[in-house]
């Protein structure tokens, strides 16, 4: 969330945040309250002065009149706290200079990488891939699992896993601490790390406050949570490997057939905590930017990057970079990486702290990027590697995971 101090400093630049993002909500009723809770907050105090001056003059007259009174205040900063709290919570982060204003439309292309293969014979999408292939079964998926069910099975199950593999040794080799997170997680941490109160229709609640992640950035945050870090324990970094689930609510319609969209599926994600600088924060941003691109590059797949607008971006960051693979079974790009910076967005949610250099404490900066999400990398690397006799060959960094080069028709 946003410091309230920030917001009544700079309320028209959050004003304006506000209105790029689309969102409803009343930041001069925010202020309002605020002020109702401060001016509360002092006569409370006031009143509790009393009663302790009232008991140590032994005035029982005087201390049960207060009592009342400091009762009915109580109740009612009880009640003004709650509302206060609740529209905190749908005011979204302020966007950077850089994100574009408006919907989808407005995505702004930051470069393309690799240029899609042109095939001498009729491509075929990774459905009819899977089925040739004997390596994905979506009819007895939905069967058992339900809308967007799916087997991976054979070789494509260890194709599934070799490429989660490979993207977690490859953060792993360059300092990210490796982390397998509970996917079961308790209120706080969704709306710590600012999926709830915007995401809550998209996540599947298991218990009266327990919740499926649809992320391991929602754990690998919250893990930290009321903690303070000294300014030499940072920057934090992390690889998460997590079963990721979602319900897809507000998707229906879109992408229902094939790997594209489902309901669960497997992420290794990046998560940065480090201090309270922009600039660092940005360059951050960039490093977790080249590892994801990296892994395409080894992969062998040509993508493109794009920051997204002001409205297609989530409410909990600043700025996102998403990169987009060519899938020709969709003659275009796909989604299939996000990258985001949330300066202190978070941190103050989940209160997460450092101590710096002059001993003053602050709320770090995060960060979070997708290093890979499977199976909807598989379409990628299904429809790009295929070959005429409809075998798929794999790339030669997956082979020591995969054991085997290729694919063959069963």
């Amino acid at each position: 969330m946003l410091d309230i101090n920030f917001i009544r400093e700079n309320l028209e630049k959050v004003k304006k945040s506000v209105q790029a993002r689309k969102v409803n909500v009343d930041l001069d009723k925010l202020l309002e309250l605020d002020g109702q809770r401060r001016d509360l907050v002092q006569k409370v105090d006031a009143l509790r002065a009393n009663r302790n001056e009232a008991a140590r003059a032994r005035d029982k007259g005087e201390g049960v009149r207060v009592k009342g009174e400091l009762q009915e205040l109580e109740k009612k900063f009880s009640e003004i706290e709650k509302q206060y709290n609740d529209l905190m919570l749908q005011v979204p982060n302020v966007i950077l200079d850089e994100v574009p204003i408006g919907d989808a439309s407005k995505n702004k292309i930051i470069r393309k990488v690799g240029e899609p293969l042109k095939f001498s014979f009729q491509p075929k999408d990774h459905l009819e891939l899977g089925k040739r292939l004997n390596i994905i079964d979506f009819d007895r998926g939905v069967k058992v699992g339900g809308f967007r069910g799916y087997y991976l099975k054979n070789e494509g199950a260890k194709l599934h896993w070799a490429v989660l593999q490979f993207a977690f040794d490859h953060l792993a080799q360059k300092g990210f601490s490796p982390v397998v997170p509970p996917v079961i997680n308790r209120r706080f941490a969704l709306i710590g790390g600012g999926q709830f109160p915007w995401g809550e229709e998209d996540t599947y609640k298991v218990g009266e406050e327990d919740f499926l992640v649809g992320t391991a950035e929602i754990p690998l945050m919250a893990m930290h949570a009321d903690e303070t870090f000294e300014l030499k324990d940072l920057p934090k970094k992390y690889v998460g490997l997590s079963a990721c689930f979602r319900t897809e609510v507000g998707s229906y319609g879109k992408d229902t057939k094939g790997l594209y969209r489902v309901h669960e599926f497997y992420k290794v994600e990046q998560v940065i905590l480090c201090e309270a600088d922009e600039q660092e924060s940005l360059g951050f941003f960039e490093e977790i930017q080249d590892n994801s691109e990296e892994i395409l590059e080894e992969l062998g797949l040509p993508y493109q990057v794009v920051c997204l607008s002001s409205e297609d971006m989530v409410k909990k960051a600043s700025l996102t970079y998403d990169i987009e693979t060519w899938m020709p079974g969709r003659d275009g790009y796909g989604e299939t990486h996000s990258n985001s910076i949330c300066l202190d967005f978070q941190t103050r949610r989940l209160k997460i702290k450092y101590r710096d250099k002059d001993g003053d404490v602050k709320y770090c900066h995060a960060l979070n990027n997708t290093a890979i999400a499977s199976p909807r990398i598989l379409i990628a690397l299904l429809e790009n590697f295929q070959t005429e006799d409809g075998s798929v060959k794999i790339p030669e960094v997956l082979h020591k995971y995969t054991g085997f080069s290729e694919i063959k028709p069963k």
